[in-house]
């Protein structure tokens, strides 16, 4: 394959228009505008298993339709439509965050769930593109190139947005609340535009296939997608690393989306909680490039072993911490390892897969990634509130309250660590050279 800069850096560029929704919206603005305006007054455990049933709400929602998806996108050469589509539903959904009112967090969790339908589902398809735009030899370092874009790109906005809520008067603006609203707006407008790069300089090649008429492609993608199902017995490399990435990037995700209601519920305040996220987006933007180096040079499961055990000592320490210097700790190693986990699972991926069903098998790989998001937040939240409903006594004290809610807290932080165990375990048993030759024997059967 010969290398087009412009369909690379097109396609990185996404990365960083999509990254605005991740940083603002998922990790900063929501948990603390969902906790202190749109579910005002309620419990703190209570919101934090809202939050978390939100998110896994939309994880089953792009679960269950990457994968079809995805294969009806192989037969139709339509991985870039079906990728703006998806898009632009995230971006319109972040505006429309603009106008949800205070106190009504349904609308706000349904707001939100679509868009990250949106947000998750263009992802999908644009993993999809990655080993149709990347020579082999240089896919660990493209995909690390995608993620250090987004860690600049969505840091670059995320800077801008915490400027405007500390100090919304320079904006023009009469307070952070108001700051925090026109925030999620400017998401909208920065996806929306920037994605304009990926679809003016990636071009998908047509599919292989013969019949490519749209009925015709709805209909053979079904066929693939069943198919697919029918050749799982050559394809036990494929779905093993499958199950790992399943449960490692459950605790990976389920940290970036949960981070600041975890640290809100055990007392920080939230502009401590906003500058450690800043931290990890600029320190996350030359960690993802060299951890794509290193994966290149050092071995690419070697390194995701290197990223589960840093988040192992992050979930422990997390559970432990009491001061806010140590939040900034965590923020630091946070940001070393997350690009480059995610970067890295993406291409040793690519490696096990036939290309010429990248779109299918990407969905496969994001429908377990976001099964994996509807497990995590929710045994979270699940943890917490039984911790809560054991250890509260009959009458407590409000000292007694506040001290068994940050229990709770620590405690549904804690179930974390045994996802990083369990997929550090099984991808010990994924054999690449293995997967290789599944991959090339059901491209032969196509």
């Amino acid at each position: 394959m010969t290398k087009d800069r412009r369909a690379i850096w097109g396609w990185a560029m996404y990365d960083w228009a999509n990254s605005a929704f991740a940083t603002t919206v998922m990790a900063g603005f929501f948990p603390l505008f969902f906790k202190r305006y749109w579910s005002l007054g309620t419990d703190v455990n209570v919101s934090t298993a809202q939050l978390g049933f939100g998110n896994s709400i939309a994880g089953l929602l792009v679960a269950l339709m990457a994968p079809i998806l995805g294969a009806i996108a192989d037969r139709g050469s339509a991985k870039k439509k079906f990728m703006i589509f998806f898009a632009y539903l995230g971006a319109i959904m972040s505006a429309c965050l603009f106008w949800v009112q205070q106190g009504d967090w349904t609308l706000a969790i349904l707001v939100y769930v679509l868009g990250v339908v949106g947000f998750s589902g263009s992802i999908a398809f644009n993993d999809a593109l990655l080993p149709h735009i990347a020579p082999e030899e240089e896919i660990d370092y493209v995909s690390g190139l995608g993620y250090a874009m987004g860690y600049l790109g969505g840091g670059l906005l995320f800077l801008v947005n915490v400027l405007m809520v500390l100090k919304p008067s320079l904006f023009g603006l009469s307070d952070s609340g108001e700051a925090v609203k026109y925030s999620f707006l400017s998401v909208g407008l920065w996806w929306g535009g920037f994605t304009l790069f990926a679809i003016a300089w990636v071009k998908e090649k047509r599919a292989s296939f013969s019949d490519r008429s749209r009925g015709s492609a709805i209909i053979q993608g079904f066929r693939q997608f069943i198919g697919t199902f029918r050749k799982a017995r050559h394809l036990k490399t494929v779905f093993l690393f499958l199950f790992a990435y399943w449960f490692y990037i459950d605790g990976v995700d389920t940290i970036i989306r949960m981070a600041v209601d975890y640290g809100m519920s055990i007392g920080f305040e939230a502009n401590d909680l906003i500058m450690a996220l800043l931290l990890v987006q600029f320190i996350g933007f030359p960690a993802a490039i060299l951890f794509g180096k290193l994966g290149q040079r050092w071995g690419v499961r070697k390194s995701i072993y290197l990223a589960i055990g840093v988040y192992m000592f992050i979930t422990v320490w997390g559970v432990m911490m009491t001061r806010k210097w140590e939040f900034y700790v965590l923020a630091i190693f946070i940001g070393c390892v997350q690009g480059g986990i995610q970067a890295l699972s993406r291409s040793y991926y690519s490696r096990l897969i036939p290309k010429e069903q990248s779109a299918e098998f990407y969905g496969f790989y994001n429908m377990l990634g976001k099964f994996a998001v509807i497990f995590g937040p929710a045994l979270m939240g699940v943890v917490g509130l039984c911790t809560k409903r054991i250890m509260m006594p009959a009458s407590p004290t409000a000292e007694q309250m506040t001290a068994i809610g940050h229990l709770a807290s620590r405690c549904s932080m804690a179930s974390i660590l045994i996802l990083f165990l369990i997929g550090g375990v099984l991808l010990y048993f994924v054999d690449e050279d293995k997967g290789r030759a599944e991959a090339a024997y059901l491209s032969q059967k196509q």
